[in-house]
């Protein structure tokens, strides 16, 4: 080894002759400024004005949220209609209560699932508006779901 060899800097030679700053380097213009990244203004929106597209899929029941539903109820409503239509002896009035259960439970499932994805009952405020429920609508709803329950015991307990 001789000793011009040693003295010559290995990482500043540049032995392809390519350009320093590769293939990402700025493009000069023929004047020596450097031009800016990306289209101008009047290229962006040549095919015409600009539009918005919401990213989040739109809030729904799915068929998946629906069909356990729907199954609880039309089971829990059969429970409680066949015992009432057909004699069952003793066991009708349990069947009969036991399908009232389940078809309730379906019910709040169901409202449960529809407020999670922004329903709500006609008359109340939508979630998270900030807004008060009117108390004549909440007492009607009330009124209605008390006389549903009251009429179905009753007819139970007119099997015993």
């Amino acid at each position: 080894m001789s000793a011009d060899s040693l003295s010559a800097d290995p990482l500043g030679a540049d032995p392809l002759g390519v350009d320093p700053l590769g293939p990402d380097a700025l493009d000069d213009t023929s004047d020596g400024e450097v031009t800016d990244d990306g289209p101008e203004p009047e290229e962006m929106f040549a095919s015409g004005p600009e539009v918005e597209v919401e990213l989040r899929p739109q809030r729904r029941l799915r068929i998946w949220q629906l069909a356990p539903i729907v199954a609880l109820a039309a089971t829990g409503s059969l429970m409680f209609a066949f015992p009432l239509a057909f004699d069952f002896g003793d066991s009708g009035a349990v069947i009969a209560m036991l399908g009232l259960l389940i078809c309730s439970c379906a019910a709040g499932w169901g409202m449960m699932a529809a407020r999670r994805v922004g329903y709500t009952w006609p008359g109340l405020p939508q979630r998270g508006s900030g807004r008060r429920p009117d108390w004549r609508v909440v007492l009607a709803y009330v009124v209605v779901v008390a006389a549903v329950a009251v009429l179905a015991v009753w007819r139970v307990a007119r099997l015993r």
